[in-house]
């Protein structure tokens, strides 16, 4: 795979001008107005598995609308004290699987709540369990482009929400560090990460790889394949749409969520991604609180599979130097 965005020295000044509405603000604010999250509707069981070092608990809380969400929410056997906790965000796609595939974070002494994300799970992986009651408009195949003609009727408008009441019912479970709360994600995982590290204010630090839902206008016929090119596709077709799915994605733009950041955060990114292009993830990691609070890790000969295991490492290092530690 040849290099085929920016060089590495301009990605590491490149902070484009971002579409940005007016009432940015006011819709985000707005938006969690409308949907109050409720705790007495969190609703945890405890799990039998085969697992002897970590206990699993099944849990449901409410989303967008009061919409049920599920989550995994994993952490050492024997746990007597409150413990740092990964709130975590799942890839495209994919749902929140088997509780045997989370358990790293558990491992190194951390609470870990993994959340479904509505109506994905049937691409890879091991499945999810959580629908999404709410229908659009016509669209492409995908997420992408449900209900893209309205902001209010956006699809990741309720995954942005659900992302932010996730971590309100992490705070709310009796093995969490309300002090110590971490959104954490890849890919798609990524952005909601950035959604809801900025949405709550709850959360302490965010650990944001290869991430999508970034700089939408230069994304959009730039990247390789899903997602981005749902938006293509659908814009070939709808051809006088341009200007309103574009302002509907402006409201969703990981890089105008950056500019409200107030915590500090590790990115990372790959120089081959074509999926979640580099010059896409610079230009929410140099608008995150001016720059002033943003780390980022470069893979130079990986695509969209990032750093992975050898990422993780660096997360536990970076997490270890910010004062949060198991």
């Amino acid at each position: 795979m040849p290099r085929f965005d920016l060089d590495l020295c301009e990605l590491e000044n490149y902070r484009p001008e971002i579409r940005e509405p007016k009432d940015f603000d006011e819709f985000w604010r707005r938006t969690l107005d409308e949907n109050v999250f409720d705790s007495s509707e969190i609703c945890f069981q405890k799990i039998e598995t085969s697992l002897k070092t970590v206990e699993v608990w099944d849990i449901q809380f409410p989303g967008f609308g009061g919409h049920p969400i599920r989550a995994w929410y994993v952490f050492p056997a024997g746990t007597q004290k409150r413990l740092p906790t990964i709130i975590q965000f799942q890839g495209y796609g994919g749902g929140r699987g088997l509780p045997v595939e989370h358990l790293e974070w558990a491992s190194v002494g951390f609470a870990h709540f993994f959340m479904d994300t509505r109506g994905q799970g049937g691409t890879w992986g091991s499945g999810g369990v959580t629908s999404d009651p709410v229908g659009s408009s016509s669209a492409d195949q995908g997420f992408m482009t449900r209900g893209i003609q309205n902001q209010d009727d956006y699809y990741y408008r309720r995954l942005y929400v659900d992302a932010h009441h996730a971590v309100e019912a992490a705070v709310n479970l009796p093995w969490t560090d309300s002090t110590q709360l971490i959104a954490d994600g890849i890919s798609q995982g990524g952005g909601l990460a950035i959604a809801a590290a900025v949405l709550n204010q709850r959360t302490k630090l965010a650990l944001i790889d290869v991430p999508f839902l970034n700089h939408f206008e230069r994304a959009v016929g730039l990247s390789e394949g899903t997602p981005y090119d749902e938006v293509v596709r659908y814009l070939s077709v709808r051809r006088d749409c341009v200007d309103r799915v574009f302002k509907t994605l402006s409201y969703f733009d990981g890089a105008n969520f950056a500019k409200r950041a107030k915590i500090p955060a590790l990115f990372s990114t790959a120089l081959l991604d074509t999926v979640c292009p580099p010059s896409l993830v610079f230009a929410t990691k140099n608008w995150w609180n001016n720059a002033a609070s943003a780390d980022i890790e470069v893979y130079n000969f990986n695509g969209h599979e990032g750093g992975q295991w050898h990422h993780w490492q660096k997360q536990i290092a970076w997490l270890d130097a910010h004062g949060v530690r198991a």
